[in-house]
């Protein structure tokens, strides 16, 4: 399994969000190149950067920043935030970017997205669905209520839903994010996982949001994760980082 160390950027400093609130902003590294340089000097394979400022205005705030980052990094890059168009990826991708995470775009306009999972690549655009889960569903199971534009709109839509939008074989990398467990490090949503691997075992699922413990990895990796995304527990001192990279 792969890590993905965080590194989430508003005005170019490292914060973590609670639940994906903006007005929940913990700052901890005023530069993200000294953050980046601790996760290459523990010889992670992949970073994940996020454009916050990006994901909350809906366009590219920060490409600039992450495009020097990219050429300072040892590790790949996988970077979103406000991706909205095809200029949006080539810029990244051109920048040295090796992955570039498409979420909003991918719930508002599929056909757009299936498009660029054709052009560029299935291993260069990671679709990142962000959920709410809610057992009020009228079938009584839980339905995953994905989220757009930062967090802040519904789209009216389940998980699965979603998925339907990019049949077997056109998408291969996945992100989902339980947002009520981001920054809570209340452990990953296992149910939400087993239920992702059932259903389409065809994706390589990387999960976000609550990972607390290289214990909790080790569990994601036993369902056959591919990949997870830790932060807080990392710039708190939760997770000891060269143990965690040491999971895969």
């Amino acid at each position: 399994m792969i890590l993905y160390p965080a590194i989430d950027l508003i005005n170019g400093e490292c914060v973590r969000l609670a639940q994906g609130r903006f007005d929940a902003v913990t700052k901890y590294d005023s530069d993200p190149f000294k953050r980046l340089a601790l996760f290459n000097e523990e010889f992670a394979q992949w970073v994940h950067i996020v454009d916050l400022d990006g994901a909350k205005a809906g366009s590219p705030q920060q490409h600039e920043l992450i495009g020097q980052l990219a050429k300072a990094s040892r590790a790949k890059i996988q970077t979103g935030g406000g991706v909205r168009t095809r200029e949006h990826v080539q810029t990244l991708l051109d920048q040295g970017v090796s992955a570039v995470v498409v979420g909003s775009a991918a719930v508002k306009n599929p056909e757009e997205v299936r498009g660029w999972l054709r052009d560029f690549g299935k291993d260069r655009i990671t679709l990142a669905l962000d959920v709410f889960p809610s057992i009020n569903h009228p079938d009584h199971e839980t339905f995953f209520h994905v989220a757009t534009h930062g967090w802040v709109e519904g789209s009216g839509l389940d998980l699965f839903e979603v998925l339907d939008y990019y049949p077997f074989g056109v998408a291969q990398r996945i992100l989902v994010t339980d947002v009520s467990r981001d920054g809570m490090l209340m452990g990953p949503n296992m149910d939400l996982m087993k239920a992702l691997r059932k259903k389409r075992p065809d994706l390589e699922i990387q999960a976000s949001g609550g990972v607390k413990s290289v214990e909790d990895l080790y569990d994601l990796k036993a369902l056959g994760v591919h990949g997870a995304i830790v932060g807080k527990a990392i710039y708190e001192g939760i997770i000891d980082l060269k143990a965690a990279l040491n999971v895969g």
